[in-house]
């Protein structure tokens, strides 16, 4: 304040020296006259600057602070000073800002910020995809309004956020959604939207694997301990062809878990190998001599079992994991084809591709069971699957296999008509004879 009183002397002085001049060389009324006349133009310069800062505060954002003369340029200046670091503070907070929400948008969750009272502050594209909300439409409006579950209702009430809330939503196929939520501010919430949807399932895959893994161990097991309690009990007498039955019947179930662990620990190791190992052209005309012998073993003569080589084409493949792939095949086939029944093998070509099929005239398969065929321990019938000895891994293997030789298996079957298992190869991994001598050198 004293600074302005300061820069206004100069101008009022000035006018009292010019009215103290006049009155020495005239008179005191023209010295009065004077005076006034002084005193209004610096009242009009005043007036005219305050007019020209009440017009820029009217709309300070589209014109500049005005200039201004005497002790006004010193105001406005400071005004203009005071003006640019606004602007330069709100431009920082504007840039911060845009980078939070650049950062909200790049997050693979949903990010959704709450008021104190739960509304929407704004949301992220993740947000509005999980949660199904508008970005701008939403905005302002209660959270649990919008998206109606009791569960996150109750959560959102308690506030306690220590844990995370697990969200099944009915649309979505079935998301699964993990919420956590960070209080920050004046009690505002940041919420946070997992898709945690696979997880799950691979959760209640793992809880199904032990399930049936155990299932199918406890019954063979149950047998064997039963059997072991009868042999051991001294006062029981058995004869000579009871005993061998009891111990034939227990070296049956003994294999039957044994396979079982093997067909597990093949499975293990396919998912653990990253690709393949030992490629080699393999000669599949020997290695399915080789499946075909071991198939009229296990038919022991029950069924007609035919190979045709249409053409000897080789493969650029892993040969233990082919002849396991193609094995399981075969044997599926002898085991679910009744006595009498008839089992052929072919491979050949098939346009560029090259395709081994195993046909069967067994009981065929209802449609609604093929796309679950490769699914662990899925079985089409149970107490079939028992009689035969299956161990329900079978074709999982067969599934895996091929599809690290980026094959695939196309099944087609019909109720009373038999089934045909096929596995397609990609033109690229086909070798023939002449391509596969210098490899085989």
């Amino acid at each position: 304040m004293s600074s302005v009183w300061t820069r206004s002397a100069p101008a009022l002085a000035a006018v009292c020296v010019a009215g103290l001049i006049t009155w020495l060389l005239a008179d005191a009324q023209w010295a009065l006259t004077v005076v006034c006349i002084g005193l209004v133009l610096l009242l009009a310069r005043h007036i005219a600057n305050l007019a020209a800062l009440e017009a820029w505060l009217r709309d300070p954002a589209a014109k500049p602070v005005p200039q201004g003369s005497g002790v006004w340029d010193e105001v406005l200046v400071g005004l203009y000073r005071f003006v640019r670091a606004r602007i330069k503070q709100e431009e920082q907070l504007s840039g911060d800002l845009q980078r939070f929400r650049n950062a909200g948008l790049a997050l693979p969750d949903g990010v959704v910020l709450l008021d104190v009272h739960g509304h929407i502050e704004w949301c992220n594209p993740i947000a509005s995809q999980y949660l199904g909300l508008d970005e701008q439409r939403d905005l302002g409006q209660p959270l649990v309004n919008l998206v109606r579950h009791p569960d996150l209702a109750a959560y959102l009430e308690q506030g306690e956020y220590a844990e995370p809330l697990t969200l099944r939503l009915a649309r979505g196929e079935g998301r699964v959604l993990s919420l956590a939520i960070i209080s920050y501010g004046e009690s505002q919430k940041l919420l946070l939207a997992s898709d945690i949807t696979l997880a799950e399932k691979v959760e209640t895959m793992r809880r199904d694997f032990v399930a049936n893994v155990s299932h199918e161990l406890k019954s063979p097991l149950t047998v064997v301990a039963g059997f072991l309690e009868t042999l051991t009990d001294g006062e029981l007498k058995l004869d000579e062809a009871r005993r061998q039955g009891y111990l034939n019947m227990m070296r049956e179930h003994t294999g039957r878990m044994q396979r079982l662990v093997e067909d597990l620990l093949t499975l293990s190791a396919l998912e653990a190998s990253r690709g393949l190992s030992d490629e080699t052209a393999v000669d599949v005309a020997a290695l399915l001599a080789g499946v075909r012998d071991e198939a009229l073993a296990l038919s022991a003569g029950r069924h007609r079992i035919e190979l045709r080589i249409e053409e000897p084409l080789r493969l650029l493949a892993n040969a233990q994991e082919l002849r396991s792939a193609f094995g399981n095949l075969v044997s599926n086939a002898v085991h679910y084809t009744p006595a009498g029944g008839d089992i052929r093998l072919a491979w050949g070509r098939r346009g560029a591709q090259a395709v081994f099929s195993v046909s069967d005239s067994g009981p065929g398969i209802e449609p609604r069971h093929i796309p679950r065929l490769t699914e662990r321990f899925y079985r089409v019938d149970h107490s079939r699957s028992r009689e035969t000895g299956g161990t329900g891994l079978g074709l999982a293997i067969v599934k895996h296999v091929l599809t690290r030789h980026q094959a695939a298996l196309e099944i087609e079957s019909e109720p009373g008509k038999g089934s045909c298992f096929s596995a397609v190869f990609p033109a690229r991994r086909i070798r023939t004879a002449a391509e596969a001598a210098p490899t085989a050198g």
